[in-house]
């Protein structure tokens, strides 16, 4: 089988050689730049990059059949695309917000710190393609390894310090627990290919028994990781505290989702109806499994943020939750009354991801007006800026799930996505959940109409950081007058069997 890339396939590669290309043009105009000139428009030249590469995403959307590459190791389906969209707008937003609230005092290598969101997007949007355990693997540590870069570029702060040496620690770990994993896969089968892999499995399971349990949780461990889940989560308050801003932001939201994206791919693609004797339901067993770290995420997540006070962990916290709830649709598994899952997920990501970065940046004009990210910073916020104020509430209402909101919507579709799936006690989690999350979410409304602030301080936020509050706040609202349109949308690109399953 031919393993090299071919010139006519490097057009189905554009998006990636696009952030590649870019990365290694911005560093290098940084390295000859003098020593005095400024840096601030590297930003806009990295937006720029990764501008051109959604475009060569969207007109790469309604592929009629996956293109294969290297092997058929790295896959162009409609499913990569759709969730490369998503990496590609979260990201082009952290690094817009960001623009003139990075100071040279606190982040020395100011233009380095713009250009790393690069290779790291790079990583995920790698992550989102791989059908391969080798692809994903590599794609996994570029992902991670300039995420600890990232981490630690505030050198003058020690919770900084702290935060990445934990990070690369811990993130250590649970990449070696994905290798691990993976190296059961590859001895039960003979290959990395997860098509492949399926086809071993299933042809030969009863063989194996227990050691595909063994791969699976190794798996599962590694990835809780990756996505923050509950109980692999307790890396994620201590490190987005102590990471810049846009930073933590990136972790949210763009991390998370290509976590997501590949632990999608992996269980629907290798343990997927795969038993190994009738009395020993793998298949079913890892759905359970993932049932209830989805339980035990919305539960630790929403009950441990009650007690926050600190804005970065409250979302810590909330990411947590919302690893739950994002697992919800993996965890039913697809059914005859219920197939809709990937639309449901991916509705409820982009919500999420409007959601995190809105309240992100307006942890960025707190720490630029008051120089901490307390919630006690946002008293009588109404009264000094009036119109932050109300972005901030559409904002919080979508992110507790009020009605008419992109929040709402997306748990509710969820929701009924476990109700036909009879996953009634999944169901009664979340609405449970979601009622506790209603109190540390309007904890933050009453901080800013209730409670009396320093007037006579001005709320300092700069342009970007207004215009991605608002941008968030709107998208949700609109999110939500529409969901239907959305969903239609993305269940007009997106084939189950074509684009999800890689065998």
């Amino acid at each position: 089988m031919e393993q090299a890339i071919q010139l006519s396939d490097l057009g189905h590669l554009a998006p990636e050689l696009t952030l590649v290309i870019s990365a290694v043009l911005i560093s290098l105009l940084d390295l000859f730049l003098p020593s005095r000139a400024g840096r601030g428009w590297l930003a806009w030249l990295s937006i720029a990059g990764i501008a051109v590469s959604a475009v060569f995403v969207l007109l790469a959307l309604g592929l009629e059949e996956p293109v294969q590459l290297l092997g058929q190791s790295y896959r162009v389906d409609d499913y990569a695309n759709l969730i490369k969209l998503v990496l590609l707008g979260a990201t082009a937003l952290t690094l817009f917000m960001s623009i003139g609230s990075v100071k040279e005092e606190e982040i020395p290598h100011r233009s380095e710190f713009y250009y790393l969101f690069l290779p790291a997007l790079l990583g995920g949007m790698i992550m989102a393609s791989s059908a391969d355990l080798i692809t994903l693997f590599v794609g996994l540590e570029l992902l991670g390894i300039t995420s600890y870069i990232l981490v630690g570029m505030s050198k003058t702060r020690s919770v900084s310090n702290e935060a990445a040496f934990k990070y690369i620690v811990l993130g250590g770990v649970s990449s070696a627990i994905i290798l691990y994993g993976m190296s059961f896969l590859y001895g039960m089968t003979g290959t990395t290919n997860l098509g492949e892999i399926h086809d071993g499995l299933a042809a030969n399971a009863s063989s194996f028994g227990a050691l595909l349990y063994v791969s699976f949780f190794l798996l599962l461990a590694g990835f809780g990781f990756k996505i923050a889940a509950a109980p692999f989560h307790a890396w994620a308050p201590d490190v987005y505290q102590g990471a810049p801003t846009p930073v933590a932001a990136f972790l949210a939201v763009v991390s998370k989702a290509a976590g997501f994206a590949i632990l999608f791919r992996i269980v629907y693609s290798v343990y997927f109806q795969l038993s190994t004797t009738s009395e020993l339901p793998l298949s079913q067993d890892a759905f359970l499994s993932l049932s209830v770290l989805a339980a035990v995420s919305m539960i630790a997540g929403n009950f441990m943020a009650l007690r926050q006070k600190n804005l970065k962990r409250l979302l810590a916290y909330s990411g947590i939750a919302n690893a739950g709830y994002l697992l919800v649709p993996i965890a039913v598994s697809f059914a005859l009354v219920h197939y809709s899952n990937f639309s449901e997920f991916y509705y409820y990501l982009i919500a999420y991801a409007l959601m995190n970065l809105g309240v992100f940046a307006l942890i960025l004009m707190l720490e630029g007006t008051a120089g901490h990210a307390e919630t006690r910073g946002l008293a009588g916020l109404y009264h000094r800026a009036p119109w932050t104020a109300a972005a901030v509430v559409l904002v919080v209402l979508s992110l507790a799930g009020f009605p008419v909101t992109g929040g709402f919507f997306g748990k509710i579709f969820i929701l009924l996505g476990a109700l036909e799936t009879k996953a009634y006690w999944l169901a009664f989690v979340m609405i449970l959940t979601s009622v506790v999350s209603f109190y540390y979410y309007f904890g933050l409304v009453r901080q800013m109409f209730m409670r009396t602030g320093d007037d006579e301080k001005p709320w300092r936020a700069t342009v970007p950081q207004r215009v991605t509050l608002w941008i968030c706040a709107g998208l949700g609202v609109l999110l939500g007058f529409f969901p239907g349109t959305v969903l239609d949308a993305v269940q007009s690109v997106f084939r189950l069997g074509v684009d999800l399953f890689v065998y």
